[in-house]
């Protein structure tokens, strides 16, 4: 695996190459705001020193993501992360069971919906060679997002510079990677 501290063009590069079917591309809208989601809602009944869990490693993340050296990108994945976390914590404040069950099955639904798009992609996913995929996903769809309302023409250039352009992948023949 290699460091997590890279810049967020080597990141998103990296994550790009495993994300280019454009059918992919779109459950991921769906399954990583879900799983995000899904780790609030189960982190959010703990709490250290007044701070629920979630919240904690919100801040971690959002450290993270900030020092990957783009800050508009930072800032955006952070307060999209923020916006999850708050929605997820009223959740924890129900009984154990229905706490667990929404935490499990939100958890459950974004996975599988991201499995569906790696499908259709034709190749796993990425945090399976690179852990740091998971926190990369969030990013990834923040930044398709910011690309797609104009944001980041650069950025946005050097990835399908070094990953290729998205596509359709024909379902009838072998994935190429």
């Amino acid at each position: 695996m290699a460091t997590p501290f890279r810049p967020a063009v080597d990141l998103m590069s990296q994550y790009a190459l495993y994300h280019r079917d454009q059918r992919n591309i779109a459950t991921h809208f769906v399954g990583i705001p879900l799983i995000v989601f899904a780790i609030g809602i189960v982190l959010a009944r703990a709490s250290i020193g007044g701070f629920t869990l979630a919240w904690i490693v919100w801040a971690l993340t959002s450290a993270w993501y900030l020092t990957r050296g783009n800050l508009v990108l930072g800032v955006a994945t952070s307060v999209v992360n923020a916006a999850l976390v708050a929605l997820a914590h009223p959740f924890a404040g129900v009984q154990v069971l229905p706490w667990l069950g929404w935490g499990v099955g939100f958890f459950a639904l974004g996975w599988a919906v991201q499995f569906v798009g790696h499908y259709y992609e034709g190749r796993r996913p990425a945090f399976v060679d690179d852990l740091v995929g998971l926190l990369v996903g969030p990013m990834f769809v923040v930044a398709e997002w910011l690309f797609a309302l104009g944001w980041g023409h650069d950025l946005h250039a050097e990835i399908e510079r070094r990953a290729g352009p998205t596509h359709l992948r024909d379902l009838a023949t072998p994935a190429t990677r």
